[in-house]
């Protein structure tokens, strides 16, 4: 069996060389129709579904990565894993004319390690502060103006049911939360990344405290959702259109997902009801940082066909791959000409889009490190639960890193 599977990845019935694209599963159905389109004479390209969370994702193409696997063409990366990967060896470097002065400034440098372009962006993610517009007006809150997180979890406290939505599972998303809290203190969770090992670990620092003062006041307020050590991107989601509904930050896809139909039961009034603002910030006087993310195409080292693979990424990137994802799927786009297309200001708000787009460019990227992976683990061990978290976890989660980075203590 494994045999003829591998066969029957390398070519097709009629003789045609067949690139693999793994996929995450996040806007599918359309990723499948750009492999379609962008499937030639010359070759077939197949899709493969990596599993949902970012690590495990990352787990999987290492292990084929590191085995040298050549069916491994193209792949989907969160940009915090290509540094990791390139500096394996594991990627095929891409034209530097890949990233242009068309790319989302905010996305751009996740797809260089050593000045070296390994990857095609595709779509750029960011976080949005997502409310109820009556529950901020029941609140008081001038949503016109920037707001904080201590002002959201005190208006979500002061009305019964009122909830503030985030994502406190022991898994990537919370060292997104932790990031962006720290960026918007002014500070960074480790500095001089290009030092590997020897980088500078930062978070026990004032705007690490800081961090941690918001995590543990909204663990311990009645805003609280009672499933926040184990919330994800999907679980707040039912929150914001029952009761007198939530504060929540989430991702770009949420515009679309909300959107009213028989099967989510969302109405036209409730959908109105729908506001958004800029990622909260940590301190009044400090803009948020709001994060960065989204997904980046790479070709894999191994590959059999590279030039045929580096032709497919420039394709299922490309601006009419980003609308397609844009207007379908709530996954925005990664350049400013597919953020200009008429498609885009007929499927979202233009004050959206707006936001949508300086959010990416004003936004704060996590550490971009070879060794990102240990250093995500390693906040994640300490940082978690967030009902655990107070002014010590700073220190604490500084002195394990040192530790873990150094080989003195283990994951």
């Amino acid at each position: 069996m494994l045999a003829t599977t591998l066969l029957a990845s390398c070519s097709s019935d009629d003789g045609k060389p067949v690139l693999t694209w793994y996929l995450n599963p996040d806007g599918v159905d359309t990723l499948n129709a750009i492999a379609d389109q962008c499937s030639t004479e010359d070759y077939d390209i197949e899709t493969e579904l990596l599993p949902t969370g970012a690590t495990d994702q990352r787990v999987q193409l290492a292990r084929r990565l590191a085995a040298e696997d050549d069916t491994t063409d193209l792949m989907n990366l969160d940009p915090v894993f290509v540094p990791e990967f390139a500096n394996a060896g594991w990627l095929a470097e891409m034209p530097d004319d890949t990233i242009t002065e068309d790319t989302l400034q905010g996305i751009a440098e996740t797809a260089r390690w050593e000045d070296k372009v390994y990857a095609s962006p595709m779509w750029a993610n960011t976080q949005l502060l997502w409310y109820r517009k009556s529950l901020a007006e029941e609140t008081g809150l001038d949503m016109s103006k920037p707001v904080t997180w201590d002002q959201i979890i005190d208006a979500a406290a002061s009305v019964p049911g009122a909830t503030v939505g985030v994502q406190g599972n022991k898994y990537e998303a919370y060292v997104v939360w932790i990031n962006a809290l720290i960026q918007g203190a002014g500070g960074v969770i480790v500095s001089d990344t290009e030092a590997g090992i020897d980088a500078k670990v930062e978070i026990d620092s004032e705007p690490g405290r800081e961090a941690a003062a918001v995590i543990e006041k909204l663990a311990s307020s009645s805003a609280a959702q009672s499933d926040l050590s184990v919330s994800n991107e999907g679980t707040s989601l039912p929150a914001m259109f029952s009761g007198p509904g939530e504060f929540m930050v989430n991702w770009t896809f949420v515009y679309k997902n909300y959107a009213p139909s028989p099967e989510n039961g969302i109405t036209e009034e409730q959908y109105k009801d729908l506001g958004w603002a800029r990622y909260p910030r940590t301190l009044p006087d400090e803009p948020s940082k709001p994060p960065v993310g989204g997904i980046d195409v790479a070709v894999g080292a191994y590959s059999k066909h590279p030039d045929f693979a580096l032709e497919a990424a420039r394709c299922v990137t490309n601006t009419d791959a980003q609308v397609a994802l844009a207007v379908e799927a709530g996954l925005m786009p990664a350049t400013n000409s597919a953020y200009d297309a008429p498609e885009l200001a007929e499927a979202y708000p233009k004050d959206l889009l707006t936001l949508f787009r300086e959010s990416v460019d004003q936004g704060g990227p996590r550490p971009k490190s070879a060794f990102y992976a240990t250093i995500s683990s390693a906040l994640q061990s300490v940082w978690h639960s967030p009902e655990s978290v107070s002014d010590s976890t700073p220190k604490e989660s500084a002195e394990f890193l040192k530790n873990v980075l150094e080989g003195k203590a283990l994951l």
